[in-house]
């Protein structure tokens, strides 16, 4: 051997053995930060549910291994069939992360840049005069109305019609109007994921949830995994879905649709964790590429937000934390981890009263410990809303009669008098009371905020709704 190969054969050994002793330190480290947690402490935090009821399953891992995975309450509660470890749940907005690192795997190989128009690769939907970029939607800045949130004002709220990405295409394209303009405010979108599982699809050539079996789920051996791209399929041990009345009866809350890439994930708490762990030693992409999913957006005049791509990022007693949380019709989910503590939760519950983030929020204080900074937790003091100020009279109210129609919203509603009191009459059947808040502004629930408007001469021509995720949708007054 030559003095250069001997030189560099102990440089090797050198390096690899410094890389090993890193690691076992920080194996080490967290060995001995991490305190022991018992099972039975952590089912304190789900004793609620048992059998006869729904539940959850909640899934720990510490410095990259599973140490707990269990469940509690039923899958199933007329076949009688127990939650499991195993049980597929569905993850609702989870699973915006997972669409975010399909679009951002096509970004590293050129396919596509994040900050591309948009219409770039769907061309359907229109010019709005300020460009929309894939990033926007990414990050929720990009304004698009939430198309739920429009088919609820048509009187089509999700689960209760079949609704596929081409409803939400043909719906998010009959917007005229964003709901600001892109970058410039924040408003969560699922709009924008629907829009952006479409993209993945056209631009690799391979539906959405073929792309994500091949590139996500497989190479980090997410087995249990999948897209409901299909609701009438048959998913093996899947969890079905409850709401719970105030008596406290149960009820089936299925989500019987096939838009996904905002939601639909079917996934496992055990295969949440091995994707929680690609974001410390990747199997898909590369640290740069866990490093870009992880960088929260800035607005148009530089602000910094909380929000990456499909990522929450945050802290929570001085420790730092990625998250997102999840609810689609009964389900409930939140997957959040601890980087600098090397510390993943994943709880999934298959009820609307499963409180899944104060769940792995309880479950990750006892495995976090002492790292936890002391002092008192910041307390929300209930805001007073304000006060109703207009009180028309049933004479002016008459006014406000009409029929009001949106072509955005492809639907039309009545404003009529029912004894003193005005109501907004929308086909077949429903019938909604509309309470004075403001001038010429009147509070409709479940609708919204109802407000009507006038030409310059003080007549009333129109009508305007703006819910959670719509701003201002034009109604024009036909009669």
């Amino acid at each position: 051997m030559t003095r250069l190969s001997r030189l560099l054969c102990i440089v090797a050994i050198t390096v690899t053995t410094g890389v090993v002793t890193e690691t076992a330190r920080l194996r080490q480290a967290t060995a001995t930060t991490i305190p022991a947690v018992s099972e039975s402490t952590v089912d304190q935090v789900f004793a609620r549910w048992k059998q006869g009821t729904p539940g959850c399953a909640v899934g720990v891992g510490v410095g990259g291994a599973s140490v707990l995975q269990k469940a509690y309450g039923m899958a199933d509660l007329e076949h009688d069939v127990r939650n499991m470890p195993d049980t597929i749940f569905e993850a609702g907005s989870v699973a915006k992360q997972f669409t975010a690192a399909a679009v951002l795997l096509l970004s590293k190989e050129g396919k596509l840049s994040l900050d591309d128009p948009v219409r770039k690769y769907i061309p359907e939907l229109p010019e709005y005069g300020s460009a929309l970029l894939i990033r926007h939607m990414l990050n929720h800045t990009s304004g698009l109305r939430d198309w739920g949130d429009v088919a609820a004002i048509a009187g089509w709220a999700r689960t209760t019609r079949v609704h596929t990405h081409a409803h939400v295409l043909d719906i998010v394209s009959r917007q005229q109007s964003l709901n600001f303009t892109p970058g410039s405010q924040y408003s969560y979108s699922n709009s924008g994921y629907n829009l952006a599982a479409i993209l993945v699809s056209r631009v690799s050539g391979k539906a959405f949830a073929e792309f994500s079996q091949e590139r996500l789920f497989k190479p980090l051996g997410m087995t249990h995994t999948s897209w409901r791209d299909d609701f009438t399929r048959i998913v093996r041990n899947r969890a079905i879905a409850y709401s719970e009345g105030r008596d406290g009866q149960f009820q089936m809350d299925m989500p019987f649709e096939n838009v996904h890439g905002n939601g639909g994930l079917l996934t496992t708490v055990g295969d949440l964790l091995k994707w929680n762990e690609n974001f410390v030693s990747p199997k898909v992409g590369d640290l740069a590429f866990v490093r870009e999913q992880q960088e929260t957006g800035r607005f148009n005049d530089g602000r910094p937000q909380q929000y990456a791509l499909g990522l929450v990022i945050g802290q929570y007693r001085g420790l730092r934390n990625v998250s997102h949380s999840g609810a689609t019709a009964g389900y409930r989910a939140y997957l959040v981890r601890y980087p600098d503590q090397h510390v993943s939760v994943a709880v999934l519950c298959n009820v609307s009263s499963g409180a899944a983030t104060q769940y792995a929020q309880a479950v990750a204080d006892m495995y976090l410990g002492s790292a936890l900074k002391a002092g008192p937790q910041a307390l929300t003091t209930p805001q007073p809303g304000p006060k109703d100020t207009y009180h028309p009279t049933a004479k002016e109210l008459v006014a406000f009669a009409g029929t009001y129609s949106s072509d955005e919203a492809e639907t039309t509603f009545v404003a009529a008098m029912d004894g003193e009191t005005l109501v907004l009459k929308r086909r077949p059947d429903t019938v909604l009371k509309l309470r004075p808040t403001t001038t010429d502004t009147f509070a409709a629930q479940p609708l919204g905020i109802v407000k009507f408007l006038r030409d310059t001469a003080g007549r009333v021509n129109g009508m305007s709704v703006s819910r959670d995720r719509v701003f201002d949708m034009r109604f024009t007054r036909i009669q």
